[in-house]
């Protein structure tokens, strides 16, 4: 299995930015993590199977997750960014789960992870 995040880079607060992320042969939850300079990886967002959104509270109102099945992808579309956005960013494929409405927001639920794409956000 193999995950591959693209559409990182530098970009100025309040510009906008989408990530996407490629994902073969899976019909798992979604989800993007992400990981600042001396920081631990934390979680973004997770779209469940049957679409379920959820975020972290840092970033609730300003980015959207999303997938394009025809295409194999998932999307974090960034708006209003923050010097404080900056980070790698990693898309992850949960743990299966037989509830399309699973959406775990825990690192150590995900079994597939890519290898991340870098965000810098200047003030």
């Amino acid at each position: 299995v193999q995950l591959q995040a693209s559409g990182g880079g530098l970009v100025q607060a309040g510009d906008s930015l989408r990530l996407s992320c490629t994902v073969f042969g899976l019909d798992r939850a979604m989800g993007w993590f992400r990981q600042a300079p001396g920081k631990e990886r934390e979680f973004v967002a997770v779209l469940s199977r049957n679409n379920r959104q959820s975020y972290s509270d840092s970033v609730k109102g300003r980015f959207t997750i999303s997938r394009d099945n025809t295409k194999s992808t998932i999307y974090l579309q960034m708006n209003t960014l923050k010097p404080e956005d900056t980070a790698v960013y990693y898309c992850a494929a949960a743990s299966a789960n037989p509830s399309s409405s699973y959406a775990p927001v825990r690192i150590t639920s995900y079994d597939y992870w890519g290898q991340g794409t870098l965000v810098t956000v200047s003030s």
